[in-house]
């Protein structure tokens, strides 16, 4: 089965909506990626990712990747050094647990999309949304091989 059939368009379209509400209490920069299989470990695959999607380019360094291998049942939450200089090392650890307790039931959109809007709550704190903040990264949802 293909990555694309464990999300439907609607889905797809809460993930992304998700990204838009977070991003607009943040300069913040979230993305999600998602495929069927993790190559390694989920860190280091989520570095990989991270790097492929040119993440590190943010002007503050303010990127967080949402990576969900969904039939590997192994999820990562990466911030970049801007963030990572400035949140408490077990920052993302509840965001991450809820979110696996959704995907548990099944519920991946649900469990990306409540992750997403949390950790923009949770960046507004560090990086706060400017006036004239300019959306670096796409909001799409990127996927891995099918």
């Amino acid at each position: 089965m293909s990555v694309y059939k464990y999300f439907t368009e609607e889905n797809k379209l809460q993930i992304t909506n998700a990204i838009r509400v977070a991003e607009t209490n943040t300069s913040g920069e979230i993305r999600v990626h998602i495929e069927k299989h993790c190559k390694g470990d989920v860190l280091d695959r989520a570095a990989y990712i991270f790097d492929k999607l040119e993440m590190q380019k943010t002007e503050l360094r303010n990127g967080v990747l949402f990576y969900l291998a969904v039939e590997d049942q192994k999820f990562a939450i990466l911030g970049d050094a801007g963030i990572n200089e400035k949140v408490p090392e077990n920052f993302w650890e509840k965001i991450k647990d809820e979110a696996i307790a959704r995907f548990k039931e099944n519920k991946f959109a649900d469990g990306l999309a409540d992750g997403i809007v949390k950790a923009g709550e949770q960046l507004k704190a560090h990086f706060p949304y400017q006036l004239d903040d300019v959306n670096e990264l796409s909001d799409e949802i990127s996927f891995g091989e099918k």
